[in-house]
């Protein structure tokens, strides 16, 4: 087994399971209700708590720690993943732990009409084993930063541009990744994959 299409698993995080939810960039901030409240769902009607669910899922640490079906919720096809484990960090732009337009729901890029210039982030790590060609156990693991593109920023050819100067490959529109590493030493994968020429930092692509 070698590293899981990143896609399918960031989306598990930010669309199946705790509802998708877009602000009016000029919303207004007002009370917003926390976990602790016990009032928020998720997307599948399920009350969240602080600390981890039996899922993974720390949504009030914005973490998850588990294996990559878990981030699924076990489901059926993606079972050909199950050893794989996985490990993701984000901010409040990408998944609030609070709501704050009062819709029952954590909060997406709050005050931003989508992710773009939202200064919102992810990392996501993967690891596992699998059986090389000589019948022997290999490791691997891959691990990625992924940025909210800043609004001026451009894209060309499938590459994001910020002021000139190149950000990162395209993902989901308006997302890009900015570093990318990946260690297969069976295979002959050591360390870099790619990095961004403006450098691979989290929350200063804000705007």
């Amino acid at each position: 087994m070698k590293k899981v299409m990143i896609g399918f698993t960031v989306l598990a995080l930010v669309a199946f399971f705790v509802g998708i939810t877009t602000h009016d960039a000029s919303a207004q901030k007002q009370k917003c209700t926390t976990i602790q409240s016990g009032t928020l769902l998720s997307s599948d009607g399920t009350v969240l708590t602080t600390g981890y669910d039996k899922w993974g899922y720390n949504y009030q640490a914005h973490l998850f720690n588990g294996y990559y079906c878990d981030s699924y919720r076990d489901a059926a096809w993606c079972q050909p993943y199950k050893d794989v484990k996985l490990a993701m960090k984000w901010n409040d732009a990408w998944l609030s732990n609070q709501d704050c337009d009062r819709d029952g729901l954590l909060d997406r890029h709050y005050g931003f009409s989508s992710y773009i210039g939202s200064g919102a982030w992810l990392t996501n790590h993967q690891w596992g084993t699998y059986i090389d060609d000589f019948g022997k156990e290999a490791q691997w693991d891959w691990f990625v930063k992924i940025v909210a593109v800043p609004e001026n920023a451009i894209l060309i050819a499938g590459v994001w541009f910020v002021n000139g100067q190149e950000l990162g490959p395209e993902i989901w529109g308006g997302f890009a990744t900015v570093q990318s590493i990946y260690n297969d030493p069976s295979a002959g994968f050591h360390g870099k994959e790619y990095l961004s020429p403006v450098g691979p930092g989290l929350g200063k692509w804000k705007q």
